[in-house]
């Protein structure tokens, strides 16, 4: 009998042609495993001393910027939302590799993690400088993946078909601009950066094809 084949083209293993299809999300998914693992077992004081370690911080940017910038994409505060950026990478990330393949996905994302990072802490060393927030705030716990989520979520406009890629756009701009009109914190300034960096990579999208308007977004 002919074996069946997954969407991703291996037959009979649609987990595996899955994960084979957008390898750096899920490498980088594993690497947060396995640091959010280091976290959950360790005790507060190697807890506290890591998250600053690899915070992308005024400090750390100051003295290790490379390893700051580096570092923090591969670091989450609470181990216990792993199960959550485990699904956030899969609707995101996962598909945008899928689509426009890891080179691009990653440039995407690395510029919005690299760019937003500087941004929002420019604005925190301006703040500093102007009295308007202490100076505790160089040393602040910055780290986490949401400005690399961000920027794949404005990329993913792209691959949708009208009119729902505009519904999705109102959605996610809705999502993320309205915290930094509200809240206005360095992180939302961040967001903000990352889906503008993510939507500004249309460019990169061009010659690829978006869904077609009776499937689903991972759909081929």
């Amino acid at each position: 009998m002919p074996s069946k084949t997954s969407p991703g083209g291996e037959p009979s293993r649609p987990i595996r042609s899955w994960v084979r299809s957008s390898p750096g999300t899920h490498v980088w998914l594993a690497v947060i495993a396995i640091t959010s693992l280091v976290i959950a077992l360790s005790p507060d004081g190697l807890e506290t001393y890591l998250l600053h370690r690899n915070s992308s911080n005024l400090h750390q940017l100051s003295h290790h910027p490379v390893r700051a910038l580096l570092g923090s994409a591969f670091w989450i505060e609470n181990p216990a939302d792993l199960l959550l950026y485990a699904v956030l990478f899969e609707v995101l990330h996962a598909p945008v590799e899928r689509w426009l393949g890891t080179e691009k996905w990653l440039f995407t994302v690395a510029t919005a993690h690299i760019a937003a990072t500087l941004i929002s802490q420019q604005v925190v060393l301006v703040a500093i400088r102007l009295h308007d927030v202490p100076r505790s705030m160089a040393h602040v716990v910055d780290i986490g993946v949401s400005y690399g989520l961000a920027a794949s979520a404005g990329i993913l406009t792209y691959r949708l078909p009208r009119p729902w890629r505009w519904l999705y756009l109102a959605a996610v701009i809705a999502f993320f601009v309205v915290p930094l009109a509200t809240d206005r914190t360095y992180t939302d300034l961040g967001h903000a950066v990352s889906l503008v960096i993510g939507l500004a990579c249309y460019p990169l999208t061009r010659g690829e094809k978006s869904v077609a308007p009776e499937q689903g977004p991972g759909a081929h």
